[in-house]
């Protein structure tokens, strides 16, 4: 370590430690700073002076500690070993860490991100003499039973693939190695590094073109994610927040899902890691845990690491789209990220904008939402993958003018507003249909192998917004004259609207059935509940009653559809000769 790679703390605010005899740092790189070596990052530098973010707690850190430069930036490890771990913000395995120092982390911890003793079975795809580039897929691991780890060059690296063996090795151990034409040589292993503040490389962007699908109705028949598409989900304090972002994390169609719980309370992460390894995948009926990373920086944990958690997050998702797969990532909450980068922003003596946000704030969430997307991977064989990031927010008072929210809304495409009084009527998810959209619902047409069935998806979705609509204005003169003085026609849109409210997009979240509802389930509920409509429409017509239509059993048998299993389908098709038959009947009543 040379002269100019270890300076001196002169000044200590908090997280933030400046330090002179820094002339060789650069930004961003990592440092060990005092005694103890706490793992810090350089985010300022003036003259020989390196401001310092510390990722732990400073206490005790005084005036005349060393500290020294790693030379390198904060970068995570990536490789087999991955998946079912827990992490905290600068990727140190929460496991591993309690069992060699117990419930509480030591400062300076420092413990690889993959372990060095588990040995992985390699298979090699590619011969020997075969010449790779960064991207390229030269063998595989199978990491769990849900996903086969394929291992990639390093970005950067390309040559002459030689010593290429199968076996089993450990993440450090060399399984081949890349001669470059002039003659260099690098060493092939199963994990290779990457900065995470750096966007992995990819061939080319490519367009959304596939919905992702959650079992969540509300999202995927009204406001639905494409694959490689970005959401956002603000709203107050108990709307439901987390438990949007839990359902996502276990139901959403993504080969993989990484789950950021960035700032949140430490009561919210608990739930997840007791109650993840317990719940089976819904696609593949293995435990869900084969397929999900879990990184934990909750609100106890030191505030600088919140931002090192998210830019964690992403990048261990990218490795994963960069090997053709489809990777949803759930940041729980960039409020709290917004706020650390606040307080950071605050003891740099940076000038302060709107709310004491720093003025890039804007420019920082863009950059991290833009790492999503449908992409070209680089290298070969040919093939895709999709990152879809999926933020929630946590607005002051669910003040949807915040800073944070603006921000995150001028770069998602989904807005998904949760609203305090649905969830005080106990309407969950709280996500309100009238403020809430999407960009991409022209995809929700292909989301049936029948595409003519997904067309007809698209034209029930619009068709129930409509109601929806209608039912907000004659809710308005309901309040004001009463209900007997609307049209029997405007009274049957009422009806019709409270069932898809209540019978289609209110859903149980901790109901084993109502948890998840598959696309074809939806669609059948959502047809039955519109055919009823347009059936009932012609019986007022020709002289029915509307409390006669409300009282029939069929609405009863609709309203209890969404708790059948998936292969009582067939119960809810039947639903519609019911409809006629019992609609027939009060026809003929109010003929007779």
């Amino acid at each position: 370590m040379s002269d100019t790679q270890v300076g001196k703390i002169v000044k200590v605010a908090g997280p933030v430690v400046v330090a002179e005899g820094m002339s060789g740092a650069r930004m961003y790189d990592v440092v060990r700073v005092g005694e103890e070596n706490l793992i810090g990052e350089i985010v300022e530098l003036r003259g020989d002076r390196a401001s310092v973010q510390v990722y732990e707690d400073t206490t005790g850190v005084g005036p005349g500690e060393k500290v020294v430069n790693t030379g390198a930036p904060l970068s995570v490890e990536l490789g087999p070993g991955l998946i079912s771990s827990i992490y905290d913000g600068i990727q140190r395995p929460l496991d591993q860490l309690r069992e060699k120092q117990g419930d509480v982390i030591l400062r300076g911890s420092a413990i690889p991100g993959l372990r060095r003793d588990v040995k992985w079975h390699f298979v090699p795809t590619v011969s020997n003499g075969t010449k790779v580039q960064g991207g390229d897929i030269v063998g595989q691991v199978q990491e769990t039973t849900l996903v086969l780890h394929k291992i990639l060059v390093p970005p950067g690296v390309s040559g002459v693939l030689d010593g290429l063996r199968e076996g089993d090795f450990t993440v450090d151990q060399s399984i081949g190695v890349v001669t470059a034409d002039g003659g260099f040589r690098t060493e092939l292993k199963l994990m290779h590094k990457w900065p995470v503040r750096t966007a992995r490389p990819s061939l080319r962007r490519l367009a959304p073109g596939e919905i992702l699908t959650t079992g969540q109705r509300v999202i995927d028949a009204f406001f639905p994610i494409a694959k490689g598409g970005t959401a956002c989900v603000p709203g107050p304090f108990g709307s439901g927040k987390t438990v949007v972002q839990h359902q996502l994390a276990k139901w959403v169609n993504a080969d993989v899902v990484v789950y950021v719980g960035c700032g949140e309370r430490g009561n919210e992460m608990t739930d997840v890691l007791k109650e993840f390894p317990e719940l089976k995948d819904p696609h593949s009926g293995e435990p869900l845990m084969k397929r999900v990373v879990l990184l934990a920086n909750t609100s106890d944990m030191p505030v600088a690491a919140r931002e090192a958690s998210v830019y964690t997050g992403i990048t261990l998702a990218e490795y994963f789209r960069d090997m053709g797969y489809s990777v949803a990532m759930m940041a729980d909450s960039t409020s709290r990220w917004a706020e650390a980068m606040r307080e950071i922003s605050t003891r740099l003596e940076e000038m302060p904008a709107e709310e004491g946000y720093p003025a890039y704030l804007g420019a920082r969430i863009a950059s991290f939402y833009e790492r999503a997307g449908r992409v070209e991977c680089a290298g070969g064989p040919q093939r895709e993958g999709a990152l879809s990031i999926i933020g929630a927010v946590s607005p002051p008072g669910g003040d949807l003018s915040d800073s944070v929210v603006q921000a995150t809304l001028h770069v998602v495409k989904v807005f998904w507003s949760l609203q305090g009084r649905l969830a005080q009527q106990r309407h969950f998810p709280a996500i309100d249909w009238l403020t809430s959209y999407s960009f991409y619902k022209q995809y929700l047409s292909g989301c049936f192998e029948d595409r003519q069935r997904g067309v007809e998806m698209a034209e029930m979705s619009r068709e129930a917004m409509s109601l929806l609509e209608q039912e907000s204005q004659l809710i308005e003169i309901v309040r004001l004259v009463g209900a007997e003085s609307i049209s029997a026609k405007d009274r049957l849109v009422l009806q019709t609207a409270r069932s898809i409210r209540e019978d289609f997009l209110h859903q149980n979240a901790f109901h084993k059935v109502d948890t998840h509802t598959s696309m074809d389930k939806q669609f059948e509920i959502l047809k039955a509940i519109l055919y009823f409509h347009r059936i009932a429409l012609s019986a007022v017509e020709r002289g029915a009653d509307t409390r006669d239509l409300s009282a029939l059993k069929v609405r009863e048998s609709i309203a209890r559809a969404k708790f059948l299993e998936e292969n009582q389908i067939g119960q809810i098709v039947d639903l519609r000769r019911q409809i006629d038959e019992q609609i027939r009947a009060v026809i003929g009543a109010a003929a007779a």
